[in-house]
């Protein structure tokens, strides 16, 4: 199956599915999955030491405010597999800009049947 055919949720907006493009403590290498193809591309090499904290994806058939897919931190103590899904629930969003505008960032948590530790996690407040 292509991800070009994953849904973006069993009961949107309270599970939502998150296409991996970046695991968490990945190295510094941005990868972005090719909406058509469903191939994973590196995009580019981050020229800094960082490390990513979080699992970095995006939740498919949705548009944010720039005109991509939304895209999704997943808080997971482990990382994930490139182009892996995760059924996930929004606990919060972070709102941020780059270099093209508005680029907000929905926080995620696994499903509790995925990851029960944090079943007891409603929201970030």
């Amino acid at each position: 199956m292509g991800l070009h055919l994953v849904s973006a949720g069993r009961n949107v907006p309270d599970e939502i599915n998150v296409i991996i493009e970046i695991p968490k403590d990945a190295e510094p290498v941005k990868y972005e999955v090719e909406k058509e193809s469903g191939a994973i591309f590196v995009d580019r090499i981050l020229s800094t030491p960082m490390r990513y904290p979080c699992n970095y994806g995006y939740v498919p058939r949705t548009l944010g405010g720039d005109g991509d897919p939304l895209d999704a931190v997943v808080i997971l103590p482990l990382p994930l597999a490139v182009g892996s899904v995760i059924r996930c629930h929004p606990v919060g969003m972070l709102k941020m800009t780059d270099e093209a505008g508005s680029d907000e960032k929905l926080v995620v948590i696994p499903s509790p049947k995925v990851f029960p530790g944090y079943a007891h996690i409603n929201d970030m407040k």
